[in-house]
Formats: structure tokens, C-alpha cells, sequence
């Protein structure tokens, strides 16, 4: 499994940016071919300062190829385009091969 995670930092206008990212930008993920799953956390410290870091959207596929196909899909390159407009100074993306236990 890996996993595509995309890090936000805080915007000025929080309301408007998550205004778009829940109707404009989630919707275009959705779309994604082969994904299989989404995780959005919103970033807290137990120590009460202000994290870096706001919002985490972590994105699953099955492996490197179903990841790059939905990369390379219009929904991929939709996302894309769109993210660059309304947090393009505000997002890193990373890649990661994934291991997982289940403890339940």
C-alpha cells in the first residue's frame, strides 16, 4: 500500500480556505481512480502552541502504479491545478510506501 500525504500550513482566510477544500477540492478527490481510502486530520499539540501544520489529508492506493495512474488521471490533474490555485503556498505533498498492523 502507499500513501500520497498532502500538508497544509495555515491560511489567512481559514474559513474560506476549508469552505473550498470540503466543496470544490474533496469532491475532485473523490474522483480519483484506485483510491482506496482518506484520512483529513486537523493538526493540535498538546502543549498549546500553534503547530506548524494545520490540515493533513492522507490518501491510500493499492501500490506505486495505482498511485501515478491516479495522478495522471484528469480527476489527478484536476486536483492538481486546483490545489496550486487555493493552496498552492500553503501545501507540501509527500509519498509514502506503507506497513500496517492492526491492533483491534
Amino acid at each position: 500500500m502507499v500513501k500520497m500525504t498532502a500538508l497544509y500550513r495555515q491560511p489567512a482566510d481559514v474559513e474560506g480556505f476549508m469552505d473550498h477544500y470540503y466543496n470544490v477540492h474533496l469532491p475532485i478527490i473523490r474522483r480519483l481512480p484506485g483510491l482506496l481510502r482518506m484520512e483529513l486530520g486537523k493538526v493540535f499539540t498538546f502543549t498549546g502552541d500553534t503547530p506548524v501544520q494545520f490540515l493533513q489529508a492522507d490518501m491510500y492506493f493499492a501500490d506505486r502504479d495505482s498511485l501515478l495512474a491516479a495522478l495522471k488521471s484528469e480527476p489527478g490533474r484536476e486536483s492538481g491545478r486546483d490545489a496550486q490555485r487555493f493552496a498552492g503556498e500553503y501545501v507540501q505533498v509527500y509519498f509514502s510506501d506503507v506497513e500496517v498492523e492492526d491492533f483491534a
